[in-house]
């Protein structure tokens, strides 16, 4: 397997396509490559075209894909507030690579998908899906469903193009086609081992519950009681510097699998927390639950946040302690970066600490896709990895 990722922050277009797809052009030498992935931030948006013109007539990858991003993520720079331009490019012999775009469709009040790709024989499910999608026009539950019914068991990660304000400007990119609605993706097959790592970045408080009475994502009672109560009762056991942070950040945890006995790290599926009804003493949060599943009180903060990444790479890094990852893609959440963590170039830092100095590039994305307990979501605060290993380390399992 063979990656390269190369950066650029001149404002001119032209330039800095000519310098990124030069730079990977050369590693590859002069070859092209499989897959070549494009961030851009909103300082390029009238130029996208060029961009890719420029990208294609260097480089010729076979796939050529991404979007735009309120900042990008590239070598060792995460690019935020300045114009930025990031292509990283993957190649690999055995690799199959399956390119599509999904439309939105109206019918009535529902919106459908249109376009799922064919796939090659010979690479049966599970593929890993890369995806990229537009925050105005996508119906993010009805992908999810598509990628469920048609590859079973794949993971999908990638996030929402963001830095645009209104349709059509958060632009995304598939091969020679500037998009300005659905989803845009690749099908990954063979030859790569492509792991996926979703980090959440948060803390949890209190103790665990069990949904006994709720509508829709209108939770009622949590063991017989009011869950407002059980919140309140949370809070109060708190010190005061984990008060202030949970009245700017708390959330709530849904166990994936609520028959376990411990729950750690990536056990939950971090969720915010909407509103309260006083009267009731209801909790509304963004996402449906069951009656039967197990809640935790979580808090986001960036020490959460930090130590969630570190155990999550760590974790990671033991699994193939002498085989790290050729490359990675990196997308984490526009509420990320510099003023969350205090500190420039926070998560590609921490990647580079625990995994080496591997290629990676990415984008601050509105959205984060990535699977949690086997299921893909959509989450928001995370940082969400596709981590690209030689197939061999399928064996060291």
């Amino acid at each position: 397997m063979h990656c390269h990722v190369a950066v650029s922050q001149d404002a001119n277009p032209q330039q800095a396509a000519q310098v990124v797809s030069r730079s990977v052009q050369d590693a590859f030498g002069g070859k092209g490559c499989d897959i070549a992935c494009i961030f851009f931030s909103s300082h390029f948006s009238e130029d996208v075209q060029s961009l890719v013109d420029i990208v294609r007539r260097n480089l010729a990858p076979k796939v050529l894909l991404g979007c735009m991003g309120a900042g990008v993520i590239g070598g060792t720079q995460e690019i935020e507030d300045h114009a930025g331009l990031v292509l990283w490019g993957l190649s690999h012999p055995s690799m199959q690579v399956t390119p599509f775009h999904l439309t939105p469709k109206k019918n009535g009040e529902a919106i459908s998908l249109e376009g799922w790709p064919d796939m090659p024989k010979g690479h049966p499910a599970p593929q890993t899906f890369l995806l990229f999608a537009d925050p105005f026009s996508t119906p993010i539950d009805e992908l999810f469903v598509l990628v469920d019914h048609n590859a079973p068991g794949s993971a999908a990660i990638g996030g929402i193009a963001s830095g645009g304000m209104d349709e059509g400007e958060p632009r995304l990119i598939l091969n020679d086609k500037i998009i300005e609605s659905g989803v845009v993706g690749v099908a990954i097959q063979g030859g790569v081992e492509l792991r996926t790592v979703v980090s959440q970045g948060c803390q949890p408080i209190g103790e665990r519950y069990v949904v006994t009475k709720v509508d829709r994502n209108v939770i009622q009672e949590l063991g017989g009681i009011p869950p407002l109560e059980r919140l309140e009762a949370t809070l109060k056991a708190l010190g005061e510097l984990e008060r202030q942070q949970a009245a700017n950040g708390l959330q709530v945890g849904i166990a994936m699998d609520e028959h376990r006995a411990e729950f750690g790290q990536g056990d939950f599926l971090i969720r915010g927390l909407l509103g309260a009804d006083r009267q009731s003493g209801s909790l509304a949060i963004a996402d449906f639950v069951q009656e039967g599943q197990t809640i935790q009180f979580h808090i986001r903060n960036p020490e959460a946040a930090g130590a969630d990444l570190h155990y999550a790479l760590s974790k990671e890094h033991a699994l193939f302690p002498t085989s790290p990852p050729k490359g990675a893609l990196l997308f984490s959440c526009n509420g990320r970066g510099q003023q969350f963590f205090q500190m420039p170039h926070h998560d590609i830092a921490m990647i580079h600490q625990h995994l080496g100095m591997l290629p990676v590039a990415g984008f601050f994305a509105g959205g984060e896709i990535g699977p949690v307990g086997g299921k893909n979501f959509l989450h928001g605060y995370t940082a969400s990895m596709a981590l690209f290993y030689d197939s061999p380390s399928l064996e060291r399992r």
